[in-house]
């Protein structure tokens, strides 16, 4: 006994012992399966959130100001690039009008009949997908407006992008769209699209095929003697079927020469994404009746 006291009567090993008693015991609580926290550990979280958040938000202030200054700067271009676009677009527009002026008055001379004016005067109607078959051999989409909305097959279907598809089945509240991504040109019941390529008028062609490892669509039958390049926007023609007109398609990635080297083919990169569409567009013709 009196060696223990001579020993606890040395400061540092007293508090080395107590030390590690303490230290026993603190941890032997706090591994004990516990719903709430004790005071001093309620207190001591309480503490260092405090701190945190005093030293946070003069942090996040000041991180916010030379973000705010970046996006300021952000927008300041983007209004620049707005203005701009505007002014093409006011000039555009100015130019359109002139010209939609010009043809109502050769139209009048011509004596053009009512059809004929209202030919691509074609209507819309916004529709919901409402499911999609992802069959590899049957890639269609569903969409929720059907035969009492006016819908009939053969209508084009479009997304924001480009052209998605065609309708081929309708029921009464529901239709069916193939989509281009279906285009096969060994499939007989597959619809060929006739396409044209924006201010190049001795471009035609016949989009028949999509490939699905390259994702691209293939426009054949073009005339060799064609002026196609790379980077033309490809849109409907309308001569077939009655297929819309001004229809956006797509542009060419590159142009090859076609079967037995008297005609060429355009490898087309598609618009639509074929990919989580909500919304699509049904292209109305001018004589179906909504």
């Amino acid at each position: 006994m009196f060696e223990l006291f001579k020993l606890l009567g040395n400061k540092r090993l007293f508090v080395l012992l107590v030390g590690l008693v303490t230290f026993i015991a603190l941890m032997g609580f706090t591994l004990s399966p516990r719903t709430t926290l004790s005071w001093p550990e309620k207190f001591l979280k309480d503490s260092v959130g405090f701190v945190q958040y005093v030293f946070y938000k003069p942090a996040s202030y000041v991180a916010g100001f030379f973000k705010d200054v970046a996006n300021m700067r952000t927008v300041y271009e983007e209004n620049e690039e707005l203005r701009i676009a505007m002014g093409h677009y006011t000039r555009d527009r100015l130019k359109y009008n002139d010209m939609e002026q010009v043809n109502e008055q050769l139209q009048k001379a011509l004596n053009f009949t009512e059809e004929q004016k209202n030919r691509y005067n074609y209507g819309s109607r916004i529709a919901q997908v409402i499911s999609a078959n992802s069959d590899p051999n049957s890639r269609t989409i569903n969409i929720d407006i059907g035969e009492n909305a006016g819908i009939k097959p053969g209508m084009a279907v479009t997304s924001q992008e480009g052209l998605v598809g065609v309708i081929s089945h309708v029921s009464s509240y529901t239709s069916t769209v193939n989509l281009l991504t279906s285009m096969d040109a060994n499939d007989p019941t597959s619809n060929a699209i006739a396409a044209t390529a924006v201010g190049k008028e001795k471009v035609f062609g016949m989009i028949e095929s999509y490939d699905p490892k390259t994702g691209m669509l293939k426009m054949t039958k073009i005339s060799e003697d064609s002026d196609i390049q790379e980077d033309d926007e490809i849109i409907s023609s309308g001569i077939i079927n009655n297929f819309p007109k001004y229809m956006r398609i797509g542009k060419v990635e590159k142009v090859e020469v076609g079967e037995y080297g008297l005609t060429r083919t355009a490898i087309i990169e598609p618009y639509a994404s074929f990919l989580d569409w909500k919304e699509l567009i049904v292209i109305i013709p001018p004589e179906v009746k909504e």
